[in-house]
């Protein structure tokens, strides 16, 4: 901890020094450009801005290409955050060129920088993100007596306040007829937030991703709130400093190529992906794999997609009816045209195919496919559906990593061993929460409610 305030105490300074030299460095030498590039290497939906990135080299090989066409050295400085707040912070401070968040950070960013004065900064991609809002979530301990939000009225969540995670809480509250004055918000970092939980030392932890995940595969709690259920896009995407942006279009452009080639590189071979964020940061690979792999929680793409840009419009009225926002000229922020002159077009993402080795056919429904993942493999084996899945780890044909299915009704990829089951005929069918379980069985009395070992033993 000491040896990295160092370091970023230096990295400050010399920050200050460069202020007025539009990136360059190198005791004044105009040929050589220094980018520092902000990121958050535990979330997991910034990996192809970040993480993964950062590991292949992609951005350092372009810049090296670009660097034989205008014969300048580039260095890229990698700085490691646990969210978003504080590289907005150094951004504002002209520290941080280039940074990566999720959708309320970056529209506090926008709107921040605006204020501030200047060229502000602009949103120019986007990396991970969720259609239904599912990148977020709650999740309390396994012995919790809350079966739902409502249950939280009085009790102490622990949230990262401004960040994406916190907007879904606020919001999801609200819905369920709380209001945020009801419960005792603890803002802590997602690290001290998992520790808190696993202490009893709070009641709830509301975070992004990986961490709702990473607590529940540790044992340490369950689900009690899927992101997905407030039915709202959320997004994590790509920020630049735009004065730096301004004087170095090129490598911003390069930035976007890089992304790019993480982005493809995630999509067409997710385990091996997965694996390496893993080794970098400290993540069960089987927690990075749940989000990132094949028909994930996570989509990644590049695009400021027409859909994610209109629920950062309507997120702007909310955050400024909560305090957090003063005013954002979004269309401002918003800026395609590095993306548009960089050349990226967005491959397809990941999904599962191939054909169910267990019920001998083809896997062709996202909604219903899963993965088993069996330790000494190097591939994963689908699963055509949560009936088959349930077969297939019956079957009991090795030591089983982990088994991923789709929720029945949102479609969030969860741990199959963690979800809530429900027999409806012939069919199996799989919630992340209790909520989604008891809401299924309403609509269907003839269905009944099992456990994960009921629901294998009935398979």
């Amino acid at each position: 901890m000491a040896y990295r305030a160092r370091k970023l105490g230096v990295l400050a300074a010399v920050g200050a020094l460069l202020a007025g030299a539009a990136g360059c460095s190198s005791g004044g030498d105009s040929k050589t450009v220094e980018v520092v590039v902000g990121y958050q290497s535990k979330t997991i939906n910034t990996v192809t801005a970040g993480t993964l990135l950062r590991a292949r080299g992609y951005f350092e090989q372009q810049l090296a290409d670009l660097g034989g066409q205008d014969g300048r050295h580039y260095r890229v400085v990698w700085q490691d955050y646990d969210a978003g707040a504080p590289i907005t912070a150094q951004m504002l401070a002209d520290k941080i060129d280039i940074g990566s968040m999720g959708d309320y950070p970056l529209l506090i960013n926008g709107s921040r920088a605006q204020a501030a004065g200047g060229p502000g900064t602009r949103l120019v991609s986007v990396t991970g993100y969720n259609l239904l809002g599912g990148l977020n979530s709650v999740v309390v301990p396994k012995d919790s007596p809350a079966h739902t939000l409502a249950d939280l009225k009085g009790k102490k969540v622990s949230s990262s306040v401004g960040s994406a995670s916190d907007g879904t809480l606020v919001q999801a509250l609200a819905r369920a007829g709380v209001a945020e004055a009801d419960i005792q918000k603890q803002n802590q970092q997602p690290a001290v937030g998992a520790s808190a939980l696993k202490a009893h030392s709070v009641d709830a932890l509301a975070q992004f991703v990986a961490w709702p995940a990473a607590v529940v595969f540790a044992g340490d709690g369950r689900l009690l709130y899927d992101g997905s259920a407030l039915g709202r896009p959320t997004l994590h995407g790509v920020v630049v400093r735009q004065k730096f942006g301004t004087a170095h279009p090129d490598v911003v452009r390069a930035f976007l190529r890089a992304q790019d080639a993480a982005t493809r590189d995630l999509n067409q071979h997710p385990l091996a992906a997965a694996q390496t964020v893993a080794e970098a940061t400290g993540l069960p690979p089987e927690v990075v794999y749940l989000y990132n792999g094949p028909n994930g929680i996570a989509t990644f793409a590049t695009a400021l997609d027409p859909r994610l840009l209109e629920t950062l419009r309507t997120d702007v009225p909310f955050l400024t009816s909560v305090g957090v926002l003063k005013a954002l000229d979004l269309d401002r922020f918003t800026d395609p045209s590095y993306l548009g002159d960089s050349g990226v077009t967005d491959g397809e993402p990941a999904r599962i195919t191939g054909t169910d080795p267990v019920c001998a056919r083809p896997v062709t429904d996202p909604a219903l496919a899963g993965e088993l993942w069996y330790e000494g493999e190097q591939t994963t084996r689908p699963a055509a559906d949560p009936t088959c899945l349930l077969k297939a780890v019956k079957a009991g044909t090795g030591r089983l990593r982990a088994a991923y299915v789709p929720d029945t009704a949102t479609g969030t990829r969860w741990f199959a061993d963690q979800d809530w089951w429900v027999r409806d005929g012939d069919a199996f069918k799989p919630f992340t929460t209790e909520d989604g379980a008891k809401a299924y069985l309403a609509a269907h009395p003839a269905a009944t409610a099992l456990t994960y070992r009921q629901a294998l033993d009935a398979s």
